[in-house]
């Protein structure tokens, strides 16, 4: 056997074997590989008690505010949480590290810490928060989908990790991520690709697709995973959750492991994974009150700067970005969602696609500029070959400084002449799709352009789902489509409408840079606009 597979093997064995026996799903409970939805699982297997399913359903200022006056213990809203990632790795293969044992121990000490002081020890006392796999923790690894990284635990935390551990938060799992999380399909060579819970035939998206399954499924109420072209938005677009991309320098990022290290053209950053935008709103604000500036040396000192609801919002539109059509369901939910808008009296424009090929061709050339050296000497240890959806970075051929100085200055004018017509425009924010897609089939995600733009521009942004569902009857095949390009007739030939139905539809909101508290309060304003039109058809 080659030495990549033997490792991918025993690295796959022992992350089964950390699963406590008591938490293997029994036989005559597992779910049918027919079934395709998995999210009712813990409700309808019997498998879970009342008592725990409460737990799970709960929201995490709730379940923190339920820790705070000591009516719940850390241990036991920990173990049912580790007991959900259980079920939840065994359905849908979400995980890269478990150390619930760790987990529960700190939970007492927590519990304990309570009991003694009358206080808790920080904003996240006691609240299981999942990690992407690249997020540094002592004795664990940090493989980042390559076998030459198993078995090399990190020796220093992440500053994200330090910042939650301080806060009071128990870390109980790392997810699972594509090769370099580089890909927009969470699938590698070391642990296999991560199915969607809602639709196992469908991807949970990338890179931060083990985290989106895991929330998804109800395993993890606050999970953290990085975007650097669309990684946030897109596996959360996938999985019908919310997420928060923000701008470079708002939240810590310091000594997180990448898959290309030391490429800084566009810039990594890290964010936030939940079920509710409450969820979002109360990680970004506690996280920026924790002046994480003072340990990051590249995060910015802003305080949290609370935004007041504007009743009245401009926002522009931009129904496609002259490359890729929007699939039949997702063109529907947003045509829906801007008449629902119009309707209680915001202001829409249509925004134009300027700039956005110039921006996904800049974003191509960067992560590639190193000719694929990067990856290439993190295969090569293990002779681990090439996953087809990197050979982009096998073909690559290495450019000169020279010449990513000219993509620098490319860049900057790109961005100057974005920001100059937004402000020309007045809006508050741009109203788009997240990605092509409602989901997809695995092995079909084929474009990260409307996320991958923004990264460029290093824009705040917000992916969350809009209320509408993929229906197979309302949603055929553009008729007549007319293809923007050649990958656009791709997507829209590979599009099912019948794969597809009943997955939730997400769309991306879009405000100027480190504008974060701005999108999100746009965000619950779009959503309360949703909710009101929905209850007055009812």
């Amino acid at each position: 056997m080659d030495s990549w597979k033997s490792i991918a093997k025993s690295k796959q064995e022992a992350l089964k074997a950390a699963i406590p026996s008591e938490w293997i799903i029994p036989a005559h409970l597992l779910p049918s590989e027919h079934q395709t939805d998995v999210t009712s699982f813990p409700r309808q297997s019997g498998w879970f008690t009342d008592r725990e399913l409460e737990i799970l359903s709960t929201s995490a200022p709730r379940i923190l505010a339920h820790l705070e006056t000591g009516s719940w213990t850390s241990e036991e809203v920990t173990k049912v949480f580790c007991k959900a990632a259980a079920a939840a790795h065994q359905l849908t293969n979400c995980l890269s590290e478990i150390f619930f044992d760790e987990a529960i121990a700190q939970a007492k000490q927590l519990d304990e810490h309570l009991k003694k002081t009358g206080k808790p020890k920080g904003p996240f006392h006691g609240l299981p928060i999942s990690l992407k796999d690249n997020f540094n923790i002592i004795g664990k690894d940090s493989c980042v989908g390559f076998t030459s990284l198993v078995n090399d635990p990190a020796t220093y935390n992440s500053t994200l990790t330090d910042l939650l551990l301080e806060a009071g938060a128990v870390l109980y799992v790392k997810t699972n991520v594509p090769t370099a999380m580089m890909i927009a399909e969470t699938v590698n060579n070391v642990l296999g690709r991560t199915v969607n819970p809602r639709n196992r035939k469908l991807t949970s998206g990338g890179s931060s697709g083990g985290e989106s399954a895991l929330i998804a499924f109800g395993a993890s109420r606050i999970g953290v995973g990085t975007d650097i072209g669309g990684s946030l938005r897109i596996p959360a677009a996938c999985t019908g959750i919310f997420t928060l991309r923000p701008s470079f320098g708002r939240f810590p990022n310091f000594q997180t492991r990448s898959g290309l290290a030391g490429q800084e053209a566009v810039n990594s950053v890290n964010g936030p994974m939940a079920s509710t935008l409450e969820e979002i709103t109360l990680y970004s604000k506690t996280v920026i009150d924790q002046e994480p500036w003072i340990n990051d040396p590249k995060c910015l000192p802003i305080p949290w700067r609370p935004a007041e609801p504007k009743h009245r919002l401009k926002l522009a539109v931009m129904w496609n970005d002259g490359i890729v059509t929007p699939t039949p369901p997702v063109a529907r939910a947003l045509q829906e969602t801007v008449n629902r808008l119009r309707q209680a009296g915001h202001q829409i424009i249509d925004w134009a696609p300027t700039g956005h090929h110039e921006a996904r061709q800049l974003l191509q050339r960067k992560f590639v500029a190193d000719g694929g050296k990067s990856v290439r000497e993190l295969l090569a240890p293990t002779g681990e070959p090439f996953r087809e959806e990197m050979r982009d970075y096998e073909k690559a051929t290495e450019i000169g400084v020279h010449a990513m100085w000219q993509i620098h200055l490319e860049r900057n004018t790109l961005q100057k002449e974005y920001l100059q017509r937004w402000n020309a425009s007045g809006i508050d924010g741009i109203l788009c799709p997240t990605t092509p897609y409602s989901s997809v089939e695995h092995g079909k995600f084929a474009y990260v352009g409307y996320t991958g733009v923004f990264n460029v521009l290093d824009y705040s942004a917000v992916s969350f789902p809009c209320g509408v569902k993929a229906r197979k009857e309302l949603d055929a095949s553009h008729p007549s489509h007319q293809a923007l390009s050649d990958i656009d007739d791709r997507i829209q030939k590979d599009y099912n409408a019948s794969a597809v139905d009943g997955m939730p539809v997400s769309l991306q909101l879009v405000a100027r840079r480190l504008e974060e508290e701005k999108v999100l309060m746009m965000t619950g304003v779009i959503l309360q606009a949703m909710s009101a039109e929905r209850k007055a058809k009812l």
